[in-house]
């Protein structure tokens, strides 16, 4: 296992723009999307890093990962039959830094890898990306009508430690639903 450490402040502002590698193959039962990458979790090259962010505990309390993940485990998600990407691979400090076109050429990108990659389902952590990036200003959360390739979509709260909305045990709750269905 890849050693855990913290950022400095230095190299979490220098992970501006940076990129972090999808997680993805062929056949995953889920690909998780984030809006993009954050900087400390460019900074440490790993998804969902920051402390604080609920990811990897709604995952674990979801019952799809077997234990508790550490950030510097997501490969491992790819043998539970998940994958992770993001709407845009450049890292920002903010998601609402992100620009309309960047957005839509975002969900051209990942419309591709979906087509190519071919998971059964496709789950966004967050409504407000999913609504701008695919023009789907009233979509609601869980299981959408619409599909990319043969692929359900799903959208799920945003785990971020400031949406304040969901709580941990409900977020675990919420994964699990989608993961069974």
């Amino acid at each position: 296992m890849e050693e855990i450490w913290k950022p400095t402040a230095e190299e979490v502002e220098q992970a501006i723009h940076k990129q972090l590698p999808d997680l993805i193959e062929e056949g995953l039962k889920a690909l998780f999307v984030g809006t993009n990458p954050g900087l400390y979790s460019a900074a440490v090259g790993h998804h969902f890093a920051r402390p604080g962010n609920r990811f990897w505990p709604a995952m674990h309390r979801g019952k799809i990962t077997e234990r508790l993940y550490s950030p510097f485990e997501d490969y491992k998600l790819l043998k539970r039959g998940g994958g992770l990407t993001n709407i845009v691979s450049r890292a920002s400090k903010r998601a609402d830094e992100l620009s309309k076109e960047e957005l839509y050429e975002g969900a051209r990108i990942l419309t591709e890898k979906v087509i190519k990659y071919r998971p059964q389902k496709v789950v966004f952590l967050g409504i407000t990306s999913y609504r701008k990036a695919f023009q789907q200003k009233d979509a609601q959360l869980g299981l959408q009508k619409r599909q990319i390739g043969k692929a359900d979509v799903w959208v799920l709260p945003n785990p971020s430690g400031l949406n304040a909305h969901y709580q941990l045990p409900e977020l675990g709750k919420i994964f699990s639903r989608m993961w069974r269905k």
